[in-house]
């Protein structure tokens, strides 16, 4: 399938507008240009919108030429990996992903964790050897579409770029998570973060970008503040846990960051940032993502408590936050979720805003044809 010329962007960062239904229809192609299996493109397509389509563009997208690709054409991605199931207790299952992609090796898994949950009350799925898996929220929301409540988890396997609070070395990831419920009519709960203050991605981003970052996210190896986002590729600075300071709490992000490792890594058997290896590190980020851990959880409430009426509680539960009244000048109040939702149904109907040089590399990867005028 051909796709429609769109048009040239007035300079490096001019948004273009693109079709959705045509974005997700090329990377489809993509990734089945690249050896993926239809039904996996498509799902693997599906992941990275996911990213654009919420607002969360340093998940989507951009993420293409340089993650993914490379991922693919040096091998450390196996486009026709099947993953194998190691243990099947019935409630949880262990699997070795053996390099698949993780935009839909994880979703995968998801699916069926959520088929575990429906006869046991709760699925479990820990999977090892497993690949970049773009936005933790895509996949705990497929647990939210069934009617359960999704947690997903995911180390960075071997990846080394944040530092203990107080450490010399980088030796753990970003270690996101996600925890999915259905909530109000169109609008689930989706809480999906870093343990560190932001996420590698943005911090790419904004380079890519020429945008100094908040004095929050980065650090150099004094513990001082780095606005430069360029400084984190030099290897001159690093990610800051949540809470940002021992003030601040920095113990609360750098613990949970070492629970993701726990349940997503230890628990599966992964590749794990705080190793031996850490120690061999000239003090700056090392270390790749391979063989990263995931851990993915559903559960479901009506199969625990068979008659409760679990959907009205979630309603009545996120109704009273949003009737909480706003302070003065402050807007309504909303729960993580919403206003992707609402950024997520729009797009759908109006188009996704790609910065220009994203629109140009996809174009250069031959997602699009050259821009010639026009619209989407």
């Amino acid at each position: 399938m051909t796709t429609p010329p769109a048009p040239a962007p007035t300079d490096g960062n001019a948004p273009v507008l693109v079709d959705h239904p045509r974005l997700r229809t090329a990377l489809t192609e993509f990734f089945a240009r690249h050896g993926l299996p239809s039904a996996r493109a498509e799902l693997a397509a599906d992941a990275l919108c996911h990213g654009d389509l919420t607002g969360h563009p340093s998940h989507g997208v951009f993420n293409l030429a340089r993650l993914y690709l490379p991922l693919l054409e040096s091998g450390r991605c196996d486009p026709g990996a099947t993953p194998r199931t190691l243990t099947d207790l019935g409630a949880c299952a262990l699997v070795d992903a053996e390099r698949a992609l993780g935009l839909w090796a994880a979703a995968e898994a998801m699916d069926d964790a959520v088929a575990r949950a429906r006869r046991h009350g709760v699925g479990l799925v820990s999977v090892r050897g497993a690949t970049h898996f773009g936005c933790a929220g895509f996949h705990a929301a497929r647990a939210a579409e069934a009617g359960m409540i999704g947690v997903v988890m995911s180390n960075c396997g071997g990846q080394r770029i944040a530092c203990p609070p107080g450490g010399a070395l980088p030796m753990l990831g970003t270690n996101p998570l996600s925890v999915a419920a259905p909530a109000l009519p169109g609008h689930p709960f989706l809480l999906d973060m870093a343990t560190t203050t932001a996420p590698s991605g943005r911090v790419r981003l904004a380079a890519r970008e020429g945008r100094p970052v908040p004095g929050g996210w980065l650090e150099d190896a004094a513990g001082n503040p780095v606005t430069d986002p360029a400084a984190f590729d030099r290897g001159e600075a690093f990610l800051r846990w949540l809470g940002g300071t021992p003030d601040d709490g920095v113990h609360k992000g750098y613990g949970l960051g070492l629970a993701v490792e726990l349940l997503a890594a230890v628990a599966s058997g992964a590749g794990r940032g705080p190793a031996p290896a850490a120690l061999d590190g000239d003090g700056g980020p090392h270390g790749r993502d391979d063989d990263i851990g995931f851990l993915l959880l559903a559960l479901a409430p009506d199969v625990l408590r068979p008659g409760a009426d679990t959907p009205a509680e979630a309603r009545s539960l996120f109704t009273a936050l949003t009737d909480c009244p706003p302070r003065p000048g402050r807007p309504p109040v909303r729960y993580p979720g919403w206003h992707e939702a609402e950024r997520a149904r729009l797009r759908r109907r109006d188009g996704i805003p790609l910065p220009g040089h994203v629109h140009e590399e996809l174009t250069a990867l031959g997602l699009f044809a050259p821009a010639t005028g026009g619209a989407w």
